[in-house]
């Protein structure tokens, strides 16, 4: 245990302050880094693991992308291992942009994409339901899915969605491109997991061909 929330003293959207006797730091990177008398000493007869773990001063790396408040509070953002680092070295959290173009009501499932690349792009699964709904006000023939997501009156409607969120991010956090997907991410397709979150490595390589596409399009690499 790192961190409590105390009655009283609480703040949605984090995992609260740190617990008594813990000092918790962001490194450099964003990870999050901890230290106290109930971390572990490291991992039995597993000096490389435990070395990978703690450093020599004796901070614990989670593993946890995070920030601190002024106040002291704790954020989890992402993990370290899905961070995406750009062709010019920015570090990246996919999941905070993701979370904030799934607050559109059309947008049902989203992936960021640009690990070694020049620009972000996205991989977007509509929210079926309410797209066909807006479509059909607009005259729009709903029959086919794969259809009307090529309508420029669809693809007008996400590029103002991502206008939206890319106003509100720093120059290299904003999504230059991305592809309307006519099918929903399932467990049983193997894009999610059991709860319900994305498999990264699984849809990069299933979406792989579509993702060459949108950046040769686009004229990125």
């Amino acid at each position: 245990m790192l961190t409590l929330n105390y009655k009283g003293n609480a703040r949605l959207g984090t995992v609260g302050k740190a617990a008594p006797g813990i000092d918790i730091r962001i490194a450099e990177d964003g990870e999050i880094i901890a230290r106290g008398p109930n971390i572990m000493q490291g991992y039995h007869n597993l000096p490389e693991a435990t070395a990978e773990a703690i450093d020599e001063d004796g901070w614990f790396h989670t593993g946890d992308i995070g920030h601190i408040d002024d106040d002291g509070f704790l954020a989890i953002t992402d993990r370290k291992k899905e961070l995406i680092i750009n062709a010019y070295g920015k570090n990246i959290a996919p999941a905070p942009i993701e979370n904030s173009l799934k607050a559109s009501r059309f947008i049902g499932q989203v992936m960021i994409i640009g690990d070694r690349r020049k620009f972000l792009t996205a991989l977007v699964v509509p929210e079926f339901e309410t797209l066909v709904a807006w479509a059909g006000t607009q005259g729009l023939a709903t029959d086919n899915i794969a259809e009307l997501l090529q309508q420029d009156a669809v693809q007008d409607l996400y590029k103002s969605e991502f206008e939206k969120v890319n106003g509100g991010l720093a120059k290299h956090q904003r999504v230059g491109a991305w592809e309307l997907l006519p099918e929903e991410w399932s467990i049983e397709g193997g894009e999610m997991t059991p709860t319900l979150k994305i498999k990264r490595r699984i849809i990069n390589k299933k979406f792989a061909d579509v993702v060459e596409g949108i950046y040769q399009r686009s004229g990125g690499d």
